[in-house]
C-alpha cells in the first residue's frame, strides 16, 4: 500500500511558476513509477509527466514540454512538478499517482492522492 499526500497548489498569475510535491508512504516507494495528472472541470483526467522508478527516464505530455519538470527523491519518498511559464489553461486540480507499471495513461497507476488545486489567473 502506498499513500500519496500532494501539496504546493495555489493561486499564481500567467507567467508564474509553482512547486507541487508529492509525499509518499510506505517502504518500497522506490519501486514504483510516478506520475502527475490533472483534471480541469468539465473535462477528462490528462496525462502531465511521468517518472520511472529510478528517476532516469521521464515522459511529458505536449502542452507542458518544456515548461514543466518532474523529478524524485527516493531517499526522501518524495516526487515534484515544477511549473514554470504556468498559463490559465494549466487551472486544474493536480494528481501525484503510483504504479508498478510504467506509462502515460491513468489505469497504469495503481495509487492516487487526493489531489491539488491549481489556478492560473490571466
Amino acid at each position: 500500500q502506498v499513500q500519496l499526500v500532494e501539496s504546493g497548489g495555489g493561486l499564481v498569475q500567467a507567467g508564474g511558476s509553482l512547486r507541487l510535491s508529492c509525499a509518499a508512504s510506505g517502504r518500497t516507494f522506490s519501486s514504483y513509477h510516478m506520475g502527475w495528472f490533472r483534471q480541469a472541470p468539465g473535462k477528462e483526467r490528462e496525462f502531465i509527466a511521468t517518472i520511472n522508478w529510478n528517476g532516469g527516464s521521464s515522459v511529458y505530455a505536449d502542452s507542458v514540454k518544456g515548461r514543466f519538470a518532474i523529478s524524485r527523491d527516493n531517499t526522501k519518498n518524495t516526487v515534484h512538478l515544477q511549473m514554470n511559464s504556468l498559463k490559465p489553461e494549466d487551472t486544474a486540480v493536480y494528481y501525484c499517482a503510483a504504479g508498478e507499471s510504467w506509462g502515460t495513461r491513468g489505469e497504469f497507476y495503481d495509487y492516487w492522492g487526493q489531489g491539488t488545486q491549481v489556478t492560473v489567473s490571466s
